[in-house]
């Protein structure tokens, strides 16, 4: 199993854009083979020392069967629309692609 930490960051004002657009897509998403969780979080603040906080970022928590399953999805046509759709309002994208230790 192979887990993702994406962070997404989106323009300031443009958070509620982004989640609807994010939102939308998530079906389909979830809809792929492979794809077993597929999660978009926002900071809460916990008070807690070591917490960064960003109001302007999305972490997607993922979950896929396998590398090759992510790949597929990345290129599936729903997420090359999304990511039309998101192009203008998001500022830049990173991944933590993990498996267990």
């Amino acid at each position: 199993m192979i887990t993702v930490l994406a962070s997404i960051y989106v323009k300031t004002g443009e958070m509620d854009k982004f989640l609807d657009i994010f939102k939308a897509n998530v079906p389909g998403v979830c809809a792929e083979d492979g794809c077993i969780s597929y999660v978009p979080m926002v900071d809460v603040d916990s008070q807690l020392p070591p917490q960064e906080l960003n109001e302007n970022v999305v972490t997607i928590v993922e979950q896929w069967e396998s590398l090759e399953a992510l790949k597929a999805h990345l290129i599936a046509p729903h997420m090359l629309k999304y990511k039309d759709n998101v192009e203008a309002i998001v500022e830049k994208v990173t991944l933590k692609v993990l498996q267990n230790a």
